[in-house]
C-alpha cells in the first residue's frame, strides 16, 4: 500500500509538470528547493515552501472558525469605500490591477493632497514622500489586511489633533494596499488562485529563471506596474508566523544560509530596529537578536518582492512578520493593532524625520532635472523625480556622509554633510553645463520669512559659493543680513530655497 501511494504521487507530480500550470509549479518548487541549505531541516516548512497540494474541492472543518471576526474580500472592500467616503478629505481610492480570480486590488492613498504629485516622499505602505504598506502577500496571513484599516481610520481620526498623524498626512503620501492575495484569503492558502506563492514570483538577481515573463502571476505583475507608476521611497509588507522586522538581501550568491548585506544595510538595519523597538515586546524575543533580522540569514528566499524593490524601485522595503501565529483568533486582533501601531507610525514618520532630501535644478533656466543621486561608499544610486526633480535618501543617522549629484551634460557636484538624530538634511543641487561657468547667476534667489515658524529647530547651511564673483556673494550676504534683521524683530525661521516643502526639522544645504 506504501508503495502504491508513492507511485501515485509520482504520477501526480509528472501530471501536474506536464499541464498548463506544470511549468510555474515546477519553477517554484525548485526555487524553494535552492532555498535549503544542505542538511537543513524545514522547521517552519508552513513558511518556506511555496508549492501548496490542496485540492479545493477537499473539505476543511476550520475554515468557517478561521474566518470568523474578519472581514470577506467583500467586506474589505465596503470598508474602504466607506473611509473613503467620511475621509474623502485626506484620502482616495483606486486600483492596480485584478487578482487571477478577478478580484480588484484596492488602494487607499492618505495625504492631505491625495492624488496630487508632489515633491515629498512617498511610502508604499505605494515623489512628495510615498511611502508603501502592503498586507495579505501570503493568503493565510490576514491580520495585515485588518491592521491596515484600522491604521487608516486612526490616521483620519487623529488628523490635526495627534502631532504624528498630522505629520504624517501632510508631509508624506501613504499608500496601503490591505490585500495583495485576495484569492488565496478565500481559499485559506499561502498562494494565489493557481497555488503560487507570490512572494516568491519576482524577478531575482540571484535566479535567473525567475525572469520569464509568461509565468508572472497578475499580481505580482500589477505589483510591479504600481511601482513604476509611483516614485516610492520606502514600503513595508506585513506577514505572519514570526515576530521580527527582515531587510535585505533575502537571498545569497552561494545560495546557503548567511548573512548576504546590501549596500544600503546600515540603513536598513535602522529602520528595521526603529520598528522592532516601538513594538510592544518585538525587540524582546530570544530568536531574533534585537528583533531584526537579515533575510538571507534567517532562511534565503529567491523571487521575493523585498530585493526586488530595492533593486528595480530605488525602493527601501522591511518583511514586517506581525504575529507568531499565522492566522490568530479574530478576538486578538485590537491587542496585536496595539503592539503594532506605533511601530507602523514611527516607521512612515522617519522618512520625514531623517535623511537626504532635495532637489536637482539647472542653473541655466531652474527647471528640475532628472540626476542621479549617490553617497560615496554605498554603491547604490537614487534617481531625481523627472517631473519635480525631488530626491529622497535613506541614511542611518549619526555618521557623515558625502553626497554626489551627476546629470548628462552638467558638471557633477557633491557636498558633505552630517546626519545628526531626528534631523533631516536639505540638499539641493543647482547644477552647471559642461563647459560653462560654474555659477548660479540666472537662477532667481527667493527668501521666505515665515513669522509662524519655530526658529529653534531648523538650523540653515549655505554652501558650494565657489565660482561665485564679489559681487555675486555681497548682493547674498546682503540679503541674508536684511533677513537676520527680521528674524531678530519678530523671531521668525529664514527659510531658504522653499521651492519644496520642509519635511520635519531639516538642515538645508544648497550646492
Amino acid at each position: 500500500m506504501e508503495f502504491f501511494s508513492s507511485s501515485l504521487y509520482v504520477l501526480l507530480l509528472l501530471f501536474a509538470v506536464t499541464s498548463i500550470r506544470g511549468y510555474q509549479l515546477g519553477r517554484t518548487v525548485l526555487a524553494n528547493l535552492m532555498r535549503f541549505p544542505v542538511g537543513a531541516c524545514p522547521r517552519r516548512l508552513g513558511r518556506r515552501l511555496s508549492l501548496q497540494i490542496r485540492p479545493r474541492w477537499l473539505p476543511d472543518l476550520s475554515i468557517a472558525e478561521m474566518a470568523r471576526g474578519y472581514m470577506t474580500n467583500s467586506d474589505l472592500e465596503d470598508a474602504m469605500k466607506q473611509f473613503i467616503t467620511r475621509c474623502s478629505h485626506i484620502s482616495r481610492m483606486y486600483s492596480i490591477g485584478k487578482s487571477v480570480n478577478g478580484v480588484p486590488l484596492w488602494v487607499m492613498e492618505i495625504s492631505d493632497k491625495p492624488g496630487h504629485r508632489e515633491a515629498e516622499p512617498a511610502f508604499k505602505v505605494s515623489t512628495l514622500l510615498d511611502l508603501q504598506f502592503i498586507g495579505n502577500v501570503h493568503g493565510d496571513e490576514p491580520v495585515g489586511r485588518e491592521l491596515l484599516l484600522l491604521l487608516a481610520n486612526w490616521l483620519c481620526d487623529n488628523y490635526r489633533k495627534d502631532p504624528l498623524a498630522t505629520l504624517i498626512i501632510t508631509k508624506v503620501h501613504l499608500h496601503m494596499l490591505p490585500t495583495m492575495n485576495p484569492d488565496g484569503f478565500s481559499l485559506r492558502v499561502r498562494g494565489n488562485a493557481n497555488y503560487i506563492d507570490l512572494n516568491r514570483d519576482f524577478p531575482d538577481q540571484f535566479l535567473p529563471m525567475n525572469n520569464d515573463e509568461e509565468a508572472r502571476q497578475p499580481e505580482t505583475k500589477a505589483i510591479m506596474r504600481w511601482l513604476k507608476e509611483y516614485h516610492f521611497t520606502a514600503s513595508a509588507s506585513l506577514h505572519g508566523g514570526a515576530l521580527v522586522a527582515n531587510y535585505p538581501w533575502d537571498g545569497s550568491q552561494s545560495k546557503r544560509r548567511e548573512y548576504y548585506a546590501c549596500p544600503d544595510d546600515k540603513a536598513f538595519q535602522y529602520m528595521a530596529s526603529l520598528y522592532s523597538h516601538s513594538h510592544y515586546n518585538m525587540s524582546l524575543g530570544k530568536e531574533f537578536h534585537e528583533g531584526i533580522t537579515n533575510g538571507a540569514a534567517w532562511y534565503p528566499i529567491y523571487g521575493g518582492m523585498q530585493d526586488w524593490n530595492y533593486i528595480h524601485g530605488g525602493c527601501f522595503e522591511l518583511t514586517l512578520e506581525i504575529s507568531e501565529v499565522k492566522w490568530p483568533d479574530a478576538n486578538e486582533l485590537p491587542a496585536l493593532w496595539e503592539y503594532n501601531r506605533i511601530s507602523m507610525l514611527n516607521l512612515v514618520a522617519s522618512l520625514v524625520k531623517t535623511g537626504v532630501h532635495g532637489r536637482i535644478l539647472s542653473s541655466e533656466d531652474g527647471r528640475t532635472l532628472p540626476a542621479s543621486v549617490a553617497i560615496n561608499g554605498i554603491n547604490y544610486t537614487v534617481i531625481a523625480d523627472q517631473a519635480f526633480g525631488d530626491y529622497h535618501r535613506i541614511l542611518a543617522p549619526g555618521e557623515k556622509y558625502e553626497v554626489m549629484a551627476t546629470v548628462p551634460g552638467y558638471q557633477s557636484k557633491a557636498t558633505r554633510i552630517l546626519l545628526e538624530d531626528d534631523e533631516a538634511v536639505n540638499v539641493d543641487f543647482v547644477m552647471d553645463p559642461e563647459g560653462g561657468p560654474q555659477t548660479t547667476k540666472q537662477l532667481p534667489v527667493s527668501i521666505n520669512c515665515n513669522c509662524n515658524c519655530d526658529c529653534d529647530k531648523t538650523k540653515i547651511y549655505l554652501a558650494g559659493l565657489e565660482g561665485w564673483t564679489h559681487v555675486e556673494m555681497s548682493l547674498v550676504v546682503a540679503v541674508i543680513l536684511a533677513c537676520f534683521g527680521i528674524l531678530f524683530k519678530r523671531k521668525t525661521l529664514l527659510k531658504l530655497l522653499k521651492q519644496r516643502p520642509l519635511l520635519g526639522p531639516r538642515r538645508s544645504v544648497g550646492v
